[in-house]
């Protein structure tokens, strides 16, 4: 390890000791190379684990930097008794989804605490972590914004939007996603939580098929979430945020009740602030959308003003980071609000 990349850690490092004391219950982002001067390294901390992402180019990973990197990491945090390393693009999953490279599998993380909540990990679910740091900001917001309210959290992947809204006393959250195991892990969230586990209120499905269904329902929600992936293909239609980013908004606009909102997340990097911020312009042009809120991302993800080196393919200005978030208050020439039928 060069001596420029020990300051670049150690300096990262020390604006999170906050961060580094007990209770060892919390997830945070210990390092982020992309914010932090340098792009093939980032760091989390779920608890007592400690997730090394691996950005190298090469499959194989950099098992060498990564081994200096995860004994210099455990001086700063001795609480870590594991480590999981993730390499971004190794040619098999499993390299992907992580390997164990100190401790046991069994001793990986299962659940966390942030802002009074709980949240179940499966952090080998695939190569992200099922529980996203960058967003935090955004539970927040829910926790804050959704008493009483009827929430839709599409893309709910492994639901902790919804999580953090029926924290907030949200009357209802309906969480759907493609895929039945993501949404397994928002259901053991809800238990865990002591909250009842409403069967209806899971849909596993296609996001085209679900918006349709919904809308045919007659149904209409308080705070619609649409934090979609970057891209993905099914029968029914194509994600892509890069380039269709407001005719997925489109679909899930009528689902918004009067006076109600919809939450917008864009974490593409090749997406500029600027890019985002004309295509919500595009949203709110015909007066029905407008732009209530813009939210960052903490500086434990996005990097601090001593340890910022950005690096990113596209300027998130205005925003901090590339994870780009809205709020948008929506108008119903209809006036209807939420459980109000046609």
């Amino acid at each position: 390890m060069s001596p420029q990349t020990q300051t670049l850690l150690t300096d990262a490092f020390d604006q999170r000791r906050d961060w580094l004391e007990a209770p060892h219950d919390k997830a945070f982002r210990l390092f982020n190379g992309f914010a932090e001067g340098l792009p093939t390294l980032a760091l989390d901390v779920y608890g007592s684990t400690l997730v090394v992402h691996d950005h190298s180019p090469e499959v194989t990973g950099d098992r060498a930097l990564v081994d200096e990197v995860v004994a210099l990491a455990r001086k700063a945090a001795p609480f870590v008794s594991v480590v999981l390393w993730k390499v971004r693009h190794a040619q098999a999953p499993a390299a992907r989804a992580g390997t164990v490279i100190v401790g046991e599998p069994k001793g990986l993380g299962r659940r966390v605490k942030e802002d009074g909540v709980a949240y179940k990990l499966d952090l080998t679910l695939n190569r992200d972590t099922s529980l996203y740091l960058d967003t935090r900001s955004l539970r927040r917001w829910a926790k804050a914004h959704c008493s009483g309210k009827q929430v839709l959290n599409t893309f709910a992947y492994t639901g902790s939007l919804g999580i953090a809204a029926l924290a907030g006393g949200a009357a209802r959250v309906l969480h759907t996603d493609l895929d039945a195991d993501f949404l397994q892990l928002a259901k053991d969230s809800t238990a865990m939580n002591g909250w009842p586990i409403r069967k209806p209120d899971f849909r596993a499905g296609d996001f085209f098929d679900v918006m349709g269904k919904l809308k045919r329902e007659d149904q209409l929600f308080d705070v619609v979430f649409v934090d979609p992936p970057y891209f993905s293909r099914t029968e029914q239609g194509v994600v892509n945020v890069a380039e269709e980013l407001a005719r997925l908004v489109n679909k899930a606009r009528p689902l918004v009740a009067h006076d109600g909102r919809l939450v917008l997340v864009n974490n593409a990097v090749f997406v500029s602030g600027q890019a985002f911020l004309a295509t919500v312009e595009q949203l709110c042009a015909d007066g029905f959308l407008k732009l209530e809120e813009r939210l960052d991302v903490d500086p434990d993800f996005a990097g601090y003003p001593s340890t910022r080196k950005p690096n990113w393919p596209q300027d998130p200005a205005p925003f901090n980071h590339s994870t780009k978030v809205v709020v948008l208050r929506a108008t119903r020439k209809d006036g209807r609000g939420a459980g109000a039928k046609a």
